[in-house]
């Protein structure tokens, strides 16, 4: 069999629709990554940054300071959304990284196979703009950043989601984002 017990109660959660993949959402700069990185390694679940997902042409107009068109967006968030599909297929609950700054992205991403529940980083904009300017190797530039919370739509009361501030380090982050879904970091859904 070989199958650990995380799996096995991923597949039975997916089989009465309950298993929740994460994605954790938000501006560019909210720390998506790192805190997505932790909740993964807490949960034992499978973790992938969408912004890997994106075509060369969404990662060269970002990097040029161009901000996508929703028809930019659309078959990127498609591939986030079969890859939750893919985790569900194969047993797993899945944690990605992705913007969804809007509520109609969010819903594509619903889409998946199994259960979706979003962790919404959120913060003040001159902390996050700070912390884009001293990042290295990203290719979103902190120009962007305007753009990107005025497209922000905040999870909706009827959204399975939760708000986490991110004013502290990123494992008390990671632990309020537990708390306020309700998880455990034992692979609990």
């Amino acid at each position: 069999m070989g199958e650990s017990f995380q799996e096995i109660a991923c597949v039975i959660l997916v089989r009465v629709n309950t298993v929740a993949h994460l994605v954790v959402m938000g501006v560019s700069g909210s720390g998506k990554t790192t805190v997505a990185k932790r909740l993964a390694d807490r949960l034992g679940r499978p973790f992938v940054e969408a912004d890997d997902m994106h075509p060369p042409a969404n990662v060269a107009k970002m990097a040029a300071g161009t901000p996508l068109t929703d028809a930019d967006r659309w078959p990127w968030l498609e591939l986030v959304r079969d890859w939750l599909s893919e985790q569900t297929k194969a047993g797993r609950c899945g944690v990605i990284t992705c913007s969804a700054l809007r509520r109609s992205y969010r819903d594509i991403l619903r889409g998946a196979d199994g259960h979706v529940r979003f962790v919404h980083l959120d913060g003040d904009p001159e902390v996050i703009a700070e912390r884009m300017r001293k990042r290295q190797g990203h290719f979103m530039p902190p120009s962007l950043l305007r753009s990107q919370l005025d497209t922000l739509e905040p999870l909706e009361p009827d959204e399975d989601g939760v708000r986490v501030p991110i004013d502290g380090t990123p494992d008390e982050i990671a632990d309020e984002a537990l708390k306020r879904l309700g998880l455990s970091d034992t692979g609990d859904s």
